[in-house]
This record gives C-alpha cells, structure tokens and sequence, in this order.
C-alpha cells in the first residue's frame, strides 16, 4: 500500500472536539518541513538544471491532476506579477483541462495519452523542463507525459510524496517528499498538499531569484496591478533611494517598473 494511502494516525475523527481536529493537523503539518529539509539537495539540482535552461530561453512546464495539478497552476499562474516574468514562461497543466481547476473532471487523470497532447499545444522542446506532480506517484496523466519528453530528450522532474513510484524512476530529478499517513486517511490535499506547495514555493522563487528577478529581498520587477503593490512599491523605491515618498511616486510612474525607477538613479 502507498504511504499516502496508509491509515491515519488518528481514528474516531467525528468524537474529536473541533480543538482536537485543529491541533492534531496541526501537529501532522509540523512535520513536514521536517521531511522537505531532507530532498533539498534534490531540490538543489533540479533548480540548477531548470536555471540553466532559461537562461538558454527554455520554459518550465508543471503537469499534475487534481490537487497537484492545481497547485503546478497557481504557482505558475504567480511567476508573472510576482517577478515580471513574460506570460508563458512558466506553464502549468492540469489533467481535464482548465476546467478542472474548479471542478473535478471524471477519470481525466486516467488518461495514458492526453498529457503529451496538452504539452505539445505548447510546442514542447529538449529546451525545456517538465516536472510531473502527483502526491500517489502513480497518476497515469503525470507518468505518460514525462515519460514522452523523456523519449524525446527533454529534462523531467517530479514532485511526490510516495517512495520507489513509478513517476520517480521515470524521470531525471525525482523529488520524493514522504510525508507519511493523512490526518484523515487518503486526503492527499492535506500534508501532501502542503509538501507539494513548499516545494513549488522553493523551486520557482529560487530559479528567479538565480535569474536575476529579485534585487536584494525585493520583487523589483512585480507588476504593479493594484493599489497594494503600487504602495508597496513605492516604499521599494524609498527605502533604495532614501527619497520621499512623493519622489518615489513620481520616479514609479514615470518608469513604470521599481528596477526601473531606482536604475534612474543609480
């Protein structure tokens, strides 16, 4: 049995006051930072790789189904506000198609063939990455899609929360983040969830900062969308330039970027 299927810790759930619920997932969150310490030097060179493809042009792409595949889309989907990245850089996938990240689409996960048809809508090349997603390490979509690139040369990693999966020896960087047992049994959304959106979090903001998209500890090249970043930017620009506030204003929307508005006068 897979350990993300493996029965919970706990049992009477439903007996359990709404405290005891909350402090026993909690407790079980705990330990999965714990576990992510141990693959960070997989993460490392799986960063590396995916790094020194961009730098070439190449993309990122993130395949996964269900909850998987919805977390590869909102990490994705946050590369461009956060770090100005061009639209298109990083891609994310989800099995049954964009629908599926609000609905559950019925057995797409199933499908051995439609993942590479949904990566060559994007003209998938060997310049590019594609990490697969899937908590179980055995989704079909995700293990058919890395294993074509990996016919066709192009560089695969993973991220999955089971050891010795078929997705981990199917592809060049394996990320195996065992979290263990579910608070309640088989709900990969939970620590699984979690272990899978750290380590997206640590593999995307790590690439940009390695291409040059933070200055400092600052997203100088956020889009300015709202008027949240506009006035975080703009204290962006105080705090580098020493400069007050209505200067910095100015400096921004003359310039239109915090790079470019502290370039102007450096």
């Amino acid at each position: 049995m897979k350990i993300t299927e493996s029965s919970s810790r706990y049992d009477n759930l439903e007996s359990m006051s709404v405290l005891e619920v909350l402090i026993n997932i909690n407790q079980e969150d705990k330990t999965v930072p714990q576990v992510i310490e141990k693959v960070i030097p997989k993460i490392e060179a799986l960063v590396k790789v995916i790094v020194e493809k961009m730098k070439k042009g190449g993309r990122l792409f993130y395949i996964g189904a269900g909850t998987s595949g919805r977390l590869g889309v909102v990490d994705a989907s946050e590369i461009p506000p956060t770090f100005g990245m061009p639209q298109g850089k990083v891609i994310g996938i989800i099995a049954g198609g964009d629908k599926a990240i609000r609905k559950a689409v019925e057995h797409a996960e199933d499908s051995t063939t439609q993942a590479w048809k949904d990566l060559q809508k994007f003209k998938i090349t060997k310049n590019d990455v594609l990490i697969g997603i899937a908590a179980s390490g055995s989704t079909p979509y995700v293990i058919s899609g890395v294993m074509k690139a990996c016919a066709k040369k192009i560089v695969t990693g993973c991220i999955t929360c089971n050891a010795g999966s078929e997705l981990a020896a199917n592809v060049d960087y394996p990320i195996e983040i065992v979290v263990g047992p579910e608070f309640v049994t088989g709900s990969t959304r939970m620590k699984a969830g979690t272990a899978q959106k750290l380590a997206l979090n640590m593999i995307s903001t790590a690439v940009m900062i390695q291409l040059g998209r933070v200055k400092g500890n600052k997203m100088v090249d956020m889009k300015m969308t709202n008027n949240k970043l506009i006035d975080r930017g703009v204290h962006m620009v105080m705090d580098e330039l020493q400069v007050t506030e209505k200067i910095a204003g100015s400096l921004l929307k003359e310039f239109g970027s915090v790079r470019k508005a502290i370039n102007s006068r450096k």
